[in-house]
C-alpha cells in the first residue's frame, strides 16, 4: 500500500468535510443518491465512450496500482549486481553469467541479461529492451489517460446534476417552503463532481504519471546495465556509470557494497 495516497485521501476528505462541519454544515445533505448516479455513472460512460473496452476494464487494476504504488525497485541492487556481474563477466566471460539468470526477481532485468548471454548483438539487444520499455509505459499511460479523462469530465456531468436539480425546483415554485432544500440538493451534484475529479481522478492519475516516470528510469538503469556489461567496461567504470542513475544518498549506500551489496542482490 501507497502510503502517501492513502493519508493523502484520507486528508483531503477530513479536511473538505471536516471543514463543512465546522462552518456549520451537514454532512448528511452531502448524502444524495441522484446526484451520486447522475455524477459517478454518467461520467463513468463517458468515459467508456472516449476510451477503448480494455482500458475500461483494466480501470480496476489501474486504481488498485495507484494505491498500491508502483513496480518495487531497488536501485543500488541492481548497481551492486551490474556490478558484480561484469566483473565476473570480465574474468569467466559472458557464459558464466548463467547461474546468475534465476536469481533475477526482475523479469526486465532477467531477460536482458538472458538474452546478452544467448549472444544476442549489442544494438538488437538494446532495441529489444527498449521496445520492452516502451509497451512498459504505454500500459501505464493508457491507464492514467483513463482516469485524466474520467477528472476532466466529472466536473461537467456536476454541473448537469445541477441544472437538472434545478429543473425540477422550478416545477416546485409555487411551493417556497421547498425551493431552499431544492436548490441544496441540486448543487450536491456539482459537489460530487468537484470532488471526485480534485481529490480523486486527477491526483490518481498524477500518481500513475509519477509512478511510470520511476520505472522507466529503472529500466533505462538495467539496459545501460547490459550495453557495459556487453561493451566489457571495468567493473569500476560501470558503477561509476549506473550511480548516475542514484540519488546522492543511495550512491553512498552502493559505495559501501560488499555486506548490504550481497543482501540487495538477492533482492534484485
Amino acid at each position: 500500500m501507497d502510503l502517501a495516497t492513502l493519508i493523502g485521501v484520507i486528508l483531503a476528505i477530513v479536511g473538505i468535510i471536516g471543514g463543512n462541519v465546522i462552518e456549520g454544515g451537514n454532512p448528511a445533505a452531502l448524502m444524495n443518491i441522484p446526484g451520486f448516479m447522475i455524477v459517478v455513472l454518467g461520467s463513468l460512460g463517458a468515459t467508456m465512450i472516449s476510451q477503448p473496452l480494455a482500458n475500461i476494464v483494466g480501470l480496476p487494476k489501474t486504481l488498485m496500482s495507484a494505491f498500491m504504488g508502483g513496480a518495487k525497485h531497488d536501485p543500488p541492487a541492481t548497481v551492486d549486481l551490474f556490478v558484480m556481474m561484469s566483473d565476473k563477466a570480465r574474468r569467466e566471460g559472458l557464459l558464466a553469467l548463467e547461474p546468475e539468470v534465476e536469481k533475477i526477481h526482475d523479469q526486465f532485468t532477467r531477460k536482458g541479461v538472458q538474452l546478452m548471454i544467448d549472444g544476442t548483438d549489442p544494438e538488437l539487444l538494446r532495441q529489444i529492451m527498449e521496445i520492452d520499455a516502451e509497451a512498459t509505459k504505454h500500459r501505464a499511460e493508457s491507464g492514467a489517460e483513463v482516469l485524466e479523462f474520467w477528472g476532466g469530465i466529472a466536473p461537467t456531468i456536476g454541473v448537469l446534476g445541477a441544472v437538472l436539480g434545478l429543473m425540477g425546483v422550478m416545477e416546485k415554485l409555487e411551493n417556497p417552503a421547498e425551493i431552499g432544500p431544492g436548490i441544496a440538493t441540486a448543487f450536491v451534484a456539482t459537489f460530487y463532481g468537484v470532488f471526485t475529479a480534485n481529490v480523486l481522478w486527477l491526483p490518481l492519475a498524477k500518481k500513475l504519471h509519477n509512478n511510470s516516470k520511476h520505472e522507466q528510469h529503472n529500466l533505462e538503469l538495467v539496459i545501460e546495465g547490459l550495453m557495459s556489461i556487453q561493451a566489457g567496461d571495468n567493473p569500476r567504470i560501470v558503477r561509476e556509470k549506473l550511480e548516475g542513475f542514484l540519488a546522492p544518498g543511495a550512491r553512498q549506500k552502493a559505495d559501501g557494497k560488499d555486506g548490504e551489496g550481497a543482501s540487495r542482490r538477492e533482492a534484485a
